[in-house]
């Protein structure tokens, strides 16, 4: 017999979890098909179930769980931790990704808009003229 404890949804999942900050980020994540269960895009109204594999990519972060319990609630982060396992390989990826972000950050993240003519003149000093 199914009570509502067992019959949660995916987007509600996610938020309990504390994959995503809001209800509606996860449901859009989920409509952009960045969350997957079993490697095919689901729906936000599907509901998740003890031992799904899901994938999990909020932008940042990407993880791959096993979910270990079912709850719709939100309640504070060690408990939402017991909802679910990540599998060693995510594990190792996220680790990686973090080293290689704090190594190797984007560059793009240090422009801020078109160049003025200030940092225009300043490329052009420092790279030299465009003809030579």
């Amino acid at each position: 017999m199914n009570t509502d404890k067992d019959n949660v949804r995916l987007d509600k999942w996610l938020w309990a979890a504390r994959f995503f900050k809001t209800r509606s980020l996860a449901q859009d994540a989920v409509d952009r098909g960045r969350v997957r269960i079993g490697g095919e895009p689901v729906k936000p109204a599907r509901t998740v179930k003890v031992n799904d594999r899901i994938l999990i990519d909020n932008g940042s972060d990407r993880w791959e769980v096993i979910v270990a319990a079912i709850s719709g609630a939100r309640g504070p982060a060690p408990v939402a931790r017991t909802l679910y396992f990540e599998t060693d390989e995510s594990i190792a990826r996220r680790e990686n990704d973090k080293v290689a972000r704090r190594l190797y950050p984007e560059p793009s993240l240090e422009i801020k808009g078109r160049p003025t003519k200030r940092d225009r003149r300043e490329m052009t000093r420092v790279g030299g003229d465009i003809d030579e």
